[in-house]
């Protein structure tokens, strides 16, 4: 794969649609040679173009976050990034009682496993000043009807903490952020009762647009954060003031 030598690297993994693909946008914006690591590679392809034809510099590769194994031999393959953005993750509605093992351990190997593995490699080659984003959740704080995710976001939290402690001598920062309701494609196909009742848990009456996350992103992504590491950073519209409870 073409990149430029004089930009500064960034992958994010789930970069082709959704608050992944509003984090592309943005870093684009912000002088990064974008390498876009998802599984959809139509939509993909299609980002890498739209952009590229705005004088952006990206490119696509594809990932499959539940071939562990594969995780490794991927992040040789691509150029040493400055920036790595742990996005990609997977959602599932399930009350406790119909939890099984199963949807523990598929949960936590594409939320936390994958996304160790990934960053544990991409780290390796990063140079002093690096800086590694995860996508973590508001639900950490606690939520009704899918614990195994709730479980996986915190998992993510206290990886992100130990993380940055084991990074820091090295020069590179590790922060989270956690956003809250997002107006995504996955809401946008729930019903109207479904959104309503969503939209009347937030204390601002909207939920956040994707670019609100990505805009937080690229905050922790910059050089201007020198001196944060360890952090979570909340973009949920001050739903976790309420104390966590909800769904």
């Amino acid at each position: 794969m073409a990149t430029p030598q004089d930009k500064p690297i960034a992958l994010v993994t789930g970069g082709a649609r959704g608050i992944g693909r509003a984090i592309v946008e943005r870093l684009c914006a912000d002088g990064f040679a974008v390498g876009i690591l998802d599984r959809e590679a139509d939509i993909a392809a299609a980002l890498v173009k739209q952009l590229e034809a705005q004088g952006h510099s990206v490119f696509f590769e594809p990932v499959d976050l539940a071939d562990h194994a594969g995780l490794a031999a991927l992040a040789e393959r691509l150029p040493v990034a400055q920036a790595l953005i742990n996005n990609a993750g997977i959602f599932e509605n399930k009350p406790f009682f119909d939890l099984a093992a199963s949807d523990f351990g598929r949960m936590m190997d594409v939320n936390v496993t994958a996304l160790f593995l990934l960053s544990q490699a991409v780290a390796r080659r990063m140079e002093k000043g690096g800086r590694i984003v995860n996508i973590a959740s508001r639900t950490f704080l606690g939520a009704r009807n899918h614990a195994h995710y709730v479980a996986s976001k915190a998992a993510v939290v206290g990886l992100t903490r130990a993380m940055a402690m084991e990074l820091l001598p090295r020069g590179i920062a590790v922060n989270a952020v956690a956003p809250g309701g997002v107006a995504t494609e996955m809401v946008a196909k729930q019903s109207e009762e479904a959104r309503a009742a969503l939209l009347a848990q937030q204390p601002t009456g909207a939920l956040a647009a994707p670019e609100d996350i990505a805009n937080a992103v690229a905050f922790l992504a910059s050089p201007r954060t020198h001196f944060i590491y360890g952090q979570v950073l909340l973009v949920d519209g001050g739903k976790s003031l309420g104390g966590g409870m909800g769904g």
